[in-house]
């Protein structure tokens, strides 16, 4: 046994590995299913919600396709300051789900005919212009390491992956469509994510390259082929598609609304924290550094590329663009980090975008098909976070800082009442349990004093725990000299 087997991710195709094309689309494939139906739902939401015309819904369902195509390209290129050239994926950032509903309403409030060109107008329009503070923000983060450190980014990721499992449990007893028709969490629905869940296990425990490769993508593929016999599958949103959808610039045209832009903003602010633990925990898994100039580069390019691929999203009729935590669950379970991978799922997410009925195929995959695969990929993640904090070892200071933000984070998710009486903006800042954790990390981190060892009193609390990915412990060294 090597010491490389204790430092390095289990990687079959790394960052700059060109894979054969059939495993680069299974791979492109994997990574499409991971995301596509929390890509496609933020529009279905919100469209819903606001009661939007159909085609203006559909419309949005295929932009978002498209802008999610566009932004992974540019990411995993990284065209000069461009992208993190990471096999980072972008998709519809979910945070805006909430905003885009509140500020939707009131505009129907004041409407005595709600004109929904106006209102999805106003929508995207403040969206377009929020996007710059991301591009803005971008430029600042070299200089943001005292604040961002390693265990802050960790914190973010953990919190992400936690607050995923959530969906993910949803998803695995039927969804929210089962919860209002009371059919959540029966035998039906649990034992068809548990069959899915089974097979993604079983065939990750293989050496065989592809099948772990293949094994979400044949998770859900065995998971539909079941439901379909079962009846649990419906093709009716296949109904009446249009054929081709044509990208126009504006075409609901462009409205402003500072109150929408203020919440909006905040919002854009928090998600940049997001994309850096999201990145972070990209550039881990891909075996990558997590520090130095190298990192500093793939960071500021990656969340510069949010911004710009917001803008571009805006301005073609889908909901804001963020870097998506769920594939970094994918590369843990697939063994695949190659950024090609993401060129080829890029040019399927944009056809995808452009012939909708594709897309919306996608979109009748049973909810707990969907949670069958998603519960084992969303604790992958928070995994990814622990490795994160743990990657210089922890002392007491860290533990305190860790401790307290998991504790405020997760708190205000179990008891969200606890917040009730805070004003309304205030609320929307701190009900997300990963901003609560975020922010609670930054700040303990920037007022918490270093703590330093005392020489006098021997005292060696202060000092962090060594772990493996730090140095070369002694024992691992001795493994590493036996096996040569």
């Amino acid at each position: 046994m090597s010491l490389e087997t204790y430092r390095k991710p289990d990687l079959i195709y790394q960052l700059e590995d060109k894979p054969p094309f059939v495993a680069a689309l299974i791979g492109a494939i994997t990574h499409l299913l991971a995301i596509f139906v929390p890509m496609v739902m933020p529009a279905l939401i919100v469209g819903t919600a606001l009661k939007f015309p159909p085609e203006m819904t559909a419309y949005l369902i295929s932009m978002a396709m498209v802008a999610s195509g566009i932004g992974t390209f540019l990411q995993v290129n990284r065209f000069g300051i461009v992208g993190s050239g990471l096999l980072s994926i972008q998709s519809v950032n979910f945070s805006f789900v909430t905003v885009m509903i509140s500020a939707g309403m009131a505009m129907k409030a004041g409407q005595a005919e709600p004109d929904f060109n106006v209102i999805i107008s106003t929508l995207l329009g403040v969206s377009t212009v929020g996007a710059f503070l991301v591009i803005a923000a971008s430029r600042v983060l070299p200089y943001l390491q005292r604040v961002i450190t390693p265990t802050v980014s960790g914190i973010v990721v953990l919190m992400i992956g936690l607050s995923l499992i959530k969906f993910g449990v949803v998803d695995f007893g039927g969804g929210f469509g089962a919860k209002m028709s009371g059919t959540f969490g029966t035998y039906q629905n649990i034992g068809l994510a548990t069959l899915v869940l089974v097979v993604v296990i079983f065939l990750n425990c293989f050496g065989q390259p592809l099948l772990r490769m293949g094994s979400i993508a044949i998770g859900l593929i065995v998971g539909y082929i079941v439901a379909f016999s079962m009846g649990m599958v419906d093709l009716t949103p296949l109904r009446d598609m249009p054929l081709v959808t044509i990208p126009i610039p504006f075409k609901y045209g462009f409205m402003f609304d500072w109150t929408a832009f203020l919440a909006a903003g905040t919002i854009y602010l928090l998600s940049v924290l997001e994309a850096v633990g999201d990145i972070t925990a990209t550039a881990m898994v891909s075996d990558q550094p997590v520090e130095g100039p190298e990192f500093t580069s793939r960071l500021s390019g990656g969340v510069l590329a949010d911004g710009i691929v917001s803008v571009i999203a805006c301005v073609f009729g889908s909901l804001p663009l963020t870097t998506f935590a769920q594939n970094n669950g994918v590369i843990q379970m697939t063994g695949v980090a190659s950024r090609h991978v993401g060129k080829l799922m890029a040019l399927i997410l944009i056809v995808l975008g452009l012939f909708p009925i594709i897309g919306r195929l996608f979109a009748t995959i049973p909810s707990p098909v969907v949670g069958g695969a998603m519960i084992l990929m969303f604790a992958m993640i928070a995994i990814a976070g622990i490795r994160m904090i743990m990657l210089y070892g922890m002392n007491r200071r860290e533990a305190v800082i860790v401790a307290t933000s998991l504790g405020l984070g997760l708190g205000v998710s179990y008891e969200p009442e606890l917040i009730k009486h805070l004003p309304i903006q205030i609320q929307s800042l701190v009900d997300n349990p990963i901003c609560v954790g975020g922010l609670t990390g930054i700040l303990l981190n920037l007022f918490i004093p270093q703590l330093k060892p005392s020489k006098e009193s021997g005292n060696k609390e202060t000092a962090p725990i060594k772990i493996i990915y730090n140095k070369k412990p002694k024992k691992f060294a001795k493994l590493a000299k036996k096996d040569k």
